[in-house]
């Protein structure tokens, strides 16, 4: 016989539940966007207290649990630099701790917490529509367009690896992809089905893009960046609240990040000269 694990009762929210929820999304800015690892670790911790006495309170319900997931997530990030490099070892290393980042808390919900709010539909069922196909049109025509600008007038192309040989060149288009894949794991279909468990979409993606654009900006999108990134991290929330499809959001990502990986050889190498805007 096979166990079954009873479903969680619903739970209660409250609008205070969005204080620590705020407090330990913000705490990513620490702990990503300026790599403060202690006073990140602090914020997140006061962010978990204040959960444990909302739900104390008994006007929130396992904000506490889900909360926990999302900071223990942060916190297994935080453990290296995310910084871009294509090395081997470094590659394995972060391949690791990203991995780790998604299978952890996932494996907690599952089979600690006994529910279902982490999953990674990669099938529905639906048929895209012609609006979502248009869609991924537009996403790799805005993005021609743009981040040849971007990367380049702001110099955060030298954020990444100078690449010039073959086997440089791949190790980067791997790494680019695999990271963008694991964005959507974690923070899409972990952080932002965590929150949405007790709050609104508006306010479950706006806590989330706070977390996701943190970590991009780590990773190399800085200078003006963000103004990019907050519109893509928010988009790509409201996309897979619309489409509640993992594969879609992740195809919207890969075509963004394969634009991305262009550019980057083409900054540091002249090739390939596809670019209109490219200065």
């Amino acid at each position: 016989m096979s166990a079954t694990v009873a479903a969680p009762p619903e739970v209660r929210t409250h609008p205070i539940g969005l204080l620590p929820a705020a407090i330990v999304c913000s705490a990513a800015i620490l702990l990503f966007g300026f790599e403060l690892q202690l006073p990140g670790s602090a914020v997140l911790a006061v962010g978990l207290a204040i959960a444990w006495l909302v739900d104390r309170s008994g006007r929130t319900s396992r904000l506490l649990p889900d909360l926990a997931l999302i900071a223990l997530g942060q916190v297994i990030i935080s453990s290296i630099s995310v910084a871009a490099d294509i090395s081997y070892g470094n590659m394995l290393l972060m391949g690791t701790v990203l991995a780790l980042s998604v299978a952890v808390p996932y494996v907690i919900s599952r089979y600690v917490y006994g529910d279902h709010v982490i999953r990674f539909p990669w099938r529905t069922g639906v048929p895209w529509t012609r609006v979502q196909w248009v869609y991924l049109f537009f996403v790799i025509f805005l993005a021609w367009l743009i981040l040849p600008f971007y990367f380049i007038t702001s110099g955060v192309y030298t954020n990444w690896p100078t690449v010039t040989e073959p086997d440089e060149i791949a190790r980067l288009f791997v790494g680019v992809n695999a990271v963008g894949t694991w964005d959507e794991l974690f923070f899409i279909c972990t952080v932002f089905a965590l929150l949405r468990r007790h709050f609104t979409v508006w306010q479950a993606n706006v806590l989330q893009a706070v977390v996701f654009v943190s970590f991009l900006w780590e990773l190399g999108y800085q200078s003006w960046g963000p103004l990019l990134t907050i519109p893509f991290a928010l988009l790509q929330g409201y996309t897979f609240k619309l489409t509640k499809s993992l594969t879609y959001v992740l195809v919207v990502h890969l075509l963004f990040d394969a634009v991305v990986f262009a550019v980057i050889v083409y900054a540091h190498t002249g090739w390939p000269a596809i670019f209109l805007l490219a200065p």
